[in-house]
């Protein structure tokens, strides 16, 4: 007689950069607390730390140089970017993702454990996994863009399906699936469903990207709120608050250089922005006009201006949850991990939007009251010290930033997907 399983064993598929890949981690840890297996697929980029984490790793494309891929400037093209992203990663890991989903089902099997796949928005390797083989998965959207909407419909770059009546969205969106998204996919996603035995899919990120069990929106309800036109098992389990924390520590220089002054303005382009020059430039530009303190952050340091005024350093990696309390404002790219831990710490944040989520984000952002968006052509030093200088000054957005601040007591987005993923895997 064969036993059922006995053990569960999570696989994370997380594809992008340190913002997409962090909260993988983060559930992966809360998950090897309750004893379960977990091993996060990602780019090679991320072994060190998910190691460190106590996470079993798979680069699926040991090939692909992370780092290279992300230096192509086409990827912050607000209209190319995403045809850049799904041919520079979606596209390469397609059948990789489900090879390596398909070898673990088969060990796991053999060793008596049960398997359930957690993955990103656009592992759609995971996704034809799920239909040909059967495994439990759950998908995970970490901003509210990829949900349509009529009466809250995103910011999407090049379409304004936010404007204009009910019929008239309803249209774009129709049109944008025909002519341009499942075309734009379809023509080498299909293909590799045939491969296997499955029949062409439609509707690719209208419906099909939803895992039917169980997809997790990674934000608080107050964020986005749930919409009619939302899939039925979509379950909002809150911010997943999680930095490198118990893996890459602030170290006793950054905690004295905190301390010995005010509190520094933060500037990030994000983690796989290898072009920031001219953001950086603006950002030490807008400390000297407003006599500030500021640490620009980045992993690639030739981005920093080579001489940069008193007051204003650099650091390659800090903790967010635990440096973003300790600073007077939060100015980045509008990436929904760097916007989730500005409004956690509470304090107001200007966002440069490039692409992808990131436009979206600022809306919201901008409708909460706690910060402004600045475009990429308009980010300079005199017009980003203006904006900064008017925040810093204004009660009312410090008192809302408060406000936002308070709604996280007591949650713990972590700890409610890994809850759904649990569920998702008995």
């Amino acid at each position: 007689m064969t036993l059922p399983p006995t053990k569960t064993h999570a696989i994370l598929v997380a594809l992008g950069s340190s913002g997409d890949v962090h909260p993988f981690i983060g559930i992966g840890r809360e998950l090897r607390r309750r004893g379960i297996r977990v091993t996060l697929v990602a780019a090679g980029w991320f072994r060190e730390v998910a190691e460190k984490a106590g996470l079993e790793f798979v680069d699926p494309l040991p090939e692909l140089d992370f780092v290279a891929s992300i230096e192509d400037e086409r990827i912050w093209d607000p209209i190319r970017g995403t045809p850049v992203i799904l041919d520079l990663f979606v596209r390469p890991l397609l059948e990789p993702v489900y090879r390596v989903i398909e070898r673990a089902i088969a060990a796991d099997a053999a060793a008596g454990e049960s398997t359930v796949v957690v993955a990103s928005s656009l592992a759609f390797g995971a996704r034809v996994a799920q239909e040909r083989l059967g495994v439990a998965l759950v998908t995970v959207h970490l901003s509210p863009m990829l949900f349509r909407s009529l009466d809250d419909p995103p910011r999407v770059p090049g379409v304004f399906v936010h404007r204009g009546p009910h019929w008239f969205r309803k249209l774009q969106w129709s049109l944008a699936d025909r002519l341009l998204i499942d075309p734009l996919i379809g023509r080498w996603l299909n293909p590799f469903r045939a491969s296997l035995g499955l029949p062409p899919a439609r509707g690719l990120l209208r419906d099909w990207i939803h895992s039917p069990l169980r997809t997790l929106g990674l934000f608080p309800a107050w964020f986005a709120a749930p919409q009619p036109e939302w899939p039925r098992q979509v379950r909002l389990t809150g911010f997943p608050l999680y930095s490198e924390e118990g893996v890459s520590d602030a170290d006793d220089q950054m905690k004295a250089w905190l301390e010995e002054g005010s509190p520094p303005i933060l500037f990030t382009p994000g983690s796989a922005h290898l072009h920031g020059h001219e953001f950086f430039a603006a950002a030490a530009d807008a400390c000297q006009r407003l006599g500030c303190r500021g640490l620009l952050l980045t992993r690639f340091p030739d981005q920093i201006p080579r001489a940069l005024p008193d007051g204003v350093r650099h650091a390659a990696f800090v903790p967010f949850r635990w440096l973003v309390p300790r600073s007077a404002a939060l100015v980045h790219h509008g990436g929904i991990g760097t916007l989730s831990q500005g409004l956690a710490g509470g304090v107001p944040q200007i966002l440069m939007p490039m692409g992808f989520d990131q436009f979206d984000n600022a809306a919201r952002i901008e409708r909460l009251g706690v910060g402004l968006a600045l475009a990429r052509k308009s980010f300079r030093g005199p017009a980003l010290a203006g904006l900064l200088g008017k925040l810093l000054a204004d009660q009312s957005v410090a008192d809302r930033c408060r406000a936002v601040a308070d709604r996280f007591a007591g949650a713990d987005g972590i700890a409610a997907a890994a809850d759904e993923v649990e569920a998702a895997g008995r």
